[in-house]
């Protein structure tokens, strides 16, 4: 038994928060519907609803967090697949993959915070320090 890719309706249409969990941008399909509620997912420059249909050719823009992505739609599906089919459902802008590269830079150079001197040290913050002071 394979994997069957639902079709979309009629006049080439699905709706959003359905997209969204398709494409894997959301574990979930209510956690897709509540980023699109709270303005977390544009279609074509326009806040939107749940229920507002994305069609091929939408550009759709996926904050998460500090992530953001803009993405053009290939392909719609209403049921969630496996990663490889979910990834020809969208294309992300090279402007987006720029900007994503640069803030995982930006990241990397910020460190992870380390030790700042609240409560014990962990057994690794320890090691750290001792390769820093040389000890």
């Amino acid at each position: 038994m394979g994997h069957k890719q639902q079709a979309p309706a009629h006049d080439e249409r699905v709706r959003i928060d359905k997209w969204l969990w398709a494409a894997r941008f959301f574990k979930t399909r209510s956690l897709a519907g509540e980023a699109v509620e709270l303005g977390r997912a544009w279609i074509n420059g326009e806040r939107v609803k749940p229920a507002r249909a994305v069609k091929v050719g939408d550009r759709v823009t996926i904050r998460r967090g500090e992530d953001e992505a803009d993405v053009l739609v290939l392909g719609l599906s209403e049921v969630r697949g496996p990663a490889p089919v979910a990834q020809q459902l969208y294309e992300e802008t090279p402007e987006s993959l720029a900007r994503r590269a640069d803030r995982r830079e930006q990241a990397q150079w910020q460190g992870d915070g380390g030790f700042e001197g609240k409560g014990r040290p962990t057994k690794r913050d320890r090691r750290q320090m001792g390769r820093l002071t040389g000890g």
